[in-house]
C-alpha cells in the first residue's frame, strides 16, 4: 500500500479570538490535537516564525499581538471545530539550518480545574451534585445526566477539581468532557450514539488489535461498612453488568472462565458506606475492565466524527474484531508531508465469533 495512501491532504484552519486567520494556517508546520476518555482536551501547533513583518524581514509572533497567553485558540477542519481551548504556553525553536519556529500549546476549560487545588467536603450530595457544584465554582455552564446514590459525605483531599472530579466519575461510570464551556458528566453507554464505519483497504489506513485475558476477572466484589444500620454491606458484579454492550460477542469474564477458570477480584481501598455505594463501585470497576479485553489502535483518515465518547463501526477486520468499538483516545496529526490523518485507540468487552 503507498506510504500516503487514504490520508488527507487537507490543511486545517486556525482561529485565534475567533477569527480566522489565514496566515498561520498557511504557516503551520505541524499540528497535534489529542483527547481522552481522562478529560482535558490538548493542542500543539508549531508555526514558521521569520518572514516580512512590517515592511522588514524578522520575527512574526514575538510582538504577541497574534499569539498571546489566554487567547482563544481553535483548530478546523472545514466548518467542524476539532479543537476549542486557550492558548496556555508559547515555546520557541531555532533549529539548526532552518527558520524560526514557534510551538502553542493549548488546552481546553479543564485547565481551570487541573490548576485548582482544594480541601473539601461535600455532605448528603449525589455524584452529580458534586459535578454541578465544580461547575459552577469555576463559571461553567453544567450538563449533567449520571446515575448514582446519594453519599452521606464525599470528600476532596488536596486535589485538583480535575483530579476529584476525575475520581468520582470512574466510582460511577461516568465521563466529564468540555465543549466550550460547558461541563459535560454523562454516564458512559449514554454518552455516544452514532458510529462512524471505518474499512481497512479504505478510510482505515492501518490497525492492530488485541483481546487479552491478563486483566480480565469474572466477578469485582467490593465491601464497606453501613454506619446508619451498623452492619457491613457486599456487592459482587459479574459479566452481566455489560451484557448490553456485547451485541451478541463473547465477553472477557466468560473466556476467562472456560479457559482458565474463575478468576474473582475483591476491592479493598473504597469504603462504601452504603449498598448501593457498593454496587455502584463494584460494577463500575468491574466494567472498566471488561470494556478494555478488546482493545484497538489504527490510523484513520480524518474525520471531524471521529472524537472521543463516539463509537467507530470496524470492517474488513475479520469475524473475531469486526464491529462496533467505543473511541477511549483519539489524535489528529497534520504535518506538510503527509497531510492529516487520525489516530485512535478503541475498545470494547467482547470477541466476536468464529466463522
Amino acid at each position: 500500500m503507498p506510504e500516503n495512501a487514504h490520508i488527507s491532504s487537507a490543511r486545517p484552519t486556525i482561529s485565534v479570538a475567533a477569527r480566522d486567520d489565514e496566515s498561520l494556517a498557511a504557516g503551520l508546520l505541524s499540528l497535534l490535537v489529542a483527547e481522552d476518555t481522562a478529560g482535558l482536551y490538548r493542542c500543539e501547533a508549531t508555526f514558521g516564525n521569520w518572514g516580512l513583518l512590517d515592511g522588514g524581514i524578522g520575527f512574526l509572533y514575538f510582538d504577541r499581538r497574534t499569539l498571546d497567553f489566554g487567547k482563544a485558540f481553535q483548530v478546523k477542519l472545514g466548518s467542524d471545530v476539532i479543537f476549542d481551548g486557550r492558548i496556555t504556553g508559547l515555546e520557541a525553536q531555532f533549529p539548526d539550518h532552518e527558520a524560526p519556529r514557534l510551538t502553542v500549546l493549548a488546552e481546553d476549560r479543564f485547565q481551570d480545574l487541573r490548576m485548582t487545588r482544594r480541601t473539601r467536603a461535600f455532605s448528603d450530595s449525589s455524584d452529580g451534585d458534586v459535578f454541578r457544584r465544580i461547575a459552577n465554582d469555576h463559571g461553567l455552564s453544567p450538563r449533567v445526566d449520571v446515575n448514582g446514590p446519594t453519599h452521606k459525605v464525599l470528600t476532596q483531599v488536596n486535589q485538583s477539581d480535575l483530579a476529584f472530579m476525575r475520581e468520582r466519575a470512574r466510582a460511577v461510570d461516568a465521563e466529564v468532557w468540555m465543549e466550550g464551556s460547558t461541563l459535560n458528566a454523562r454516564n458512559r453507554t449514554g454518552r455516544g450514539s452514532g458510529s462512524l464505519e471505518l474499512t481497512y483497504g479504505g478510510n482505515l489506513r492501518e490497525f492492530s488489535v488485541i483481546a487479552d485475558l491478563a486483566r480480565q476477572r469474572t466477578s469485582v466484589t467490593v465491601g464497606g461498612w453501613d454506619t446508619g444500620g451498623k452492619q457491613g454491606v457486599k456487592y459482587e458484579a459479574t459479566d452481566s453488568v455489560v451484557q448490553g454492550e456485547l451485541a451478541g460477542a463473547t465477553s472477557g469474564a466468560s473466556l476467562l472462565s472456560s479457559a482458565l477458570g474463575d478468576r474473582k477480584e475483591a476491592v479493598a481501598h473504597t469504603v462504601p458506606f452504603t449498598s448501593e455505594e457498593a454496587q455502584a463501585e463494584a460494577e463500575s470497576y468491574f466494567k472498566s475492565m471488561a470494556r478494555r479485553f478488546v482493545v484497538g489502535r489504527g490510523v484513520a483518515q480524518t474525520d471531524s466524527r471521529l472524537r472521543v465518547g463516539g463509537y467507530t463501526d470496524l470492517r474488513n477486520v475479520g469475524p473475531l474484531f469486526e464491529g462496533r468499538y467505543y473511541l477511549s483516545e483519539v489524535r489528529h496529526l497534520f504535518d506538510g508531508a503527509r497531510g492529516i490523518r487520525t489516530f485512535f485507540t478503541a475498545e470494547r468487552p467482547g470477541l466476536g465469533r468464529p466463522r
